[in-house]
C-alpha cells in the first residue's frame, strides 16, 4: 500500500508535463466545441420558437437526430467516413465539429426552454411602449433568457468536457489518450488514470459549483 501511494509522488514529475499538455488540449477541444455548439444551438433555438413551420420542423429533426446518435458514431463518421467522399479533417478539427454538432442539439433545448420561461406579455409590453421588435428581443427578452439559461448552459459544457474524452478514439492527444500511453509505458494503469480523473475533476467541479450557484440565484430572482 505504501509503495502504491509513493508511486504517485515518484512519477508525478515525469508524468506532469505530459498530462498537463494533454489537459490543455482537452480544454481547447472542449472550448472550441462549445463555441460551435453555442452558436448553432442558439440558431436552432430561434428556429424552434419561430412562427415558420418549416423552420420549426427542420430544427426539430436536427435536434431529434443528433440527440439520438451517439457522439462516438458522429466522430467516426467525420474522421473515418468523410474521407471516403473526399472531405478530410484532422483529428482535432473532427473532434471540435463532432462535439459542436452533437451538443448543439442540447444547447438548442436549453435556450428554447429559456425562451419559453419568459412570459410573452413582456415582448408585447416592450413593443407597446415604443421598442421595435428587434430592440424588444435584444434588450428585453434575450438578457432574461441568458440569465435563466446560464446554469444549464454550464452543465452542458461540463457534459461536453467529459465527453471530449471520446476524442481519444480518433487519435486526438487529450487526457485519456495520453493517460493510456503513460499507463502502457510505465505499467501503472491504476495510478495513471487516477491522475487523469483528478485532472478532469479539477476542470469540472468548479464549473458544477458555479452552475448550482447560478441556478439558485435564477430561482430566487423568479420568486
Amino acid at each position: 500500500m505504501i509503495e502504491f501511494l509513493l508511486s504517485f509522488v515518484s512519477y508525478w514529475s515525469e508524468w506532469a508535463p505530459r498530462l498537463l499538455k494533454a489537459l490543455v488540449n482537452t480544454a481547447l477541444i472542449s472550448a472550441l466545441g462549445f463555441i460551435v455548439a453555442s452558436v448553432l444551438g442558439v440558431l436552432l433555438a430561434l428556429c424552434l420558437v419561430a412562427k415558420s413551420t418549416p423552420l420549426r420542423r427542420l430544427a426539430s429533426v436536427y435536434v431529434a437526430v443528433f440527440r439520438g446518435i451517439p457522439l462516438l458514431v458522429v466522430l467516426f463518421l467525420i474522421y473515418f467516413g468523410l474521407p471516403g467522399v473526399g472531405i478530410v479533417f484532422n483529428a482535432l478539427t473532427s473532434a471540435v465539429i463532432g462535439l459542436g454538432l452533437c451538443f448543439a442539439a442540447q444547447m438548442a433545448e436549453v435556450v428554447r426552454a429559456g425562451f419559453l420561461a419568459i412570459p410573452k406579455g413582456q415582448f408585447e409590453a416592450a413593443v407597446a411602449v415604443g421598442f421595435t421588435p428587434s430592440q424588444s428581443f435584444r434588450l428585453i427578452i434575450l438578457p432574461q433568457v441568458l440569465r435563466v439559461s446560464v446554469a444549464p448552459i454550464i452543465v452542458t459544457f461540463v457534459a461536453l468536457l467529459k465527453d471530449s474524452s471520446l476524442a481519444s478514439l480518433i487519435t486526438v492527444k487529450e487526457l485519456v489518450l495520453e493517460g493510456r500511453a503513460i499507463a502502457t509505458e510505465y505499467f501503472m494503469p491504476l495510478q495513471t488514470f487516477i491522475w487523469v480523473g483528478v485532472l478532469y475533476f479539477v476542470l469540472a467541479f468548479p464549473l458544477s459549483l458555479a452552475a448550482r450557484a447560478m441556478a439558485r440565484r435564477a430561482t430566487a430572482n423568479l420568486r
